[in-house]
């Protein structure tokens, strides 16, 4: 019989490359059973492993060996009370159905509500229907562009956190984009941890 493997939380952090809030949504959404030992959290390998291959089943852009396959051992450290409250609520705006398709998946698993839509004015329409907690936006968009959409949005929503996309990236649209208070730059091809960190980052998830 074979030893179960398991994972203290910051050992599960270094091994999904995600922050602390997203682990404990996980937790509370069931999708990986964790073990209290004392003030610790404790973590099977296996159900981790699940979890991740979960992933991978839904992510068909996601390559394999974008996630890492070992655990990097770390000094414990006491993990905190898990998170309550309502879950925020996300909207996606993107051009390329994969992307958004990709996104919703990602941010689902991760306990977010997520609405997507395909162009600026249809963000705008939802917008008025509904207060977002953030928005992650493509720069580059038939019709109305992201900065386009971004200064719509700042003129009723002035700290709303905000999110760019993009496949391409230059120097006047960052420029534009930070003096806009957009909150992160992420450039296409991106990572799915890479992505779920910067939600967090964006909704204070991390403090």
């Amino acid at each position: 019989m074979i030893d179960e493997i398991f994972l203290t939380t910051e050992e599960v952090l270094a091994y999904l490359q995600v922050n602390l809030r997203t682990v404990y949504r996980l937790i509370k959404a069931g999708k990986i059973p964790a073990v209290r030992v004392g003030r610790q959290w404790r973590f099977r390998k296996s159900d981790i492993d699940a979890w991740l291959n979960h992933q991978r089943a839904g992510f068909g852009m996601q390559r394999t060996t974008d996630w890492p396959v070992s655990p990097t051992p770390v000094a414990i450290a006491p993990a905190p009370q898990m998170p309550s409250g309502g879950r925020p609520h996300v909207l996606v705006v993107d051009d390329e159905e994969s992307i958004r398709d990709l996104l919703s998946k990602a941010l689902s698993l991760a306990e977010y509500h997520v609405d997507v839509v395909a162009d600026g004015p249809s963000a705008l329409q939802r917008m008025r229907e509904r207060v977002y907690d953030l928005l992650i936006a493509d720069l580059k968009m038939p019709g109305m562009d992201g900065l386009t959409l971004i200064r719509e949005v700042r003129r009723y929503r002035a700290n709303l956190p905000v999110i760019v996309i993009t496949g391409y990236s230059t120097e006047a649209n960052a420029i534009e984009a930070i003096n806009l208070g957009v909150t992160r730059y992420l450039v296409k091809p991106f990572r799915i941890p890479k992505v779920l960190d910067a939600v967090s980052q964006a909704l204070g998830d991390d403090h």
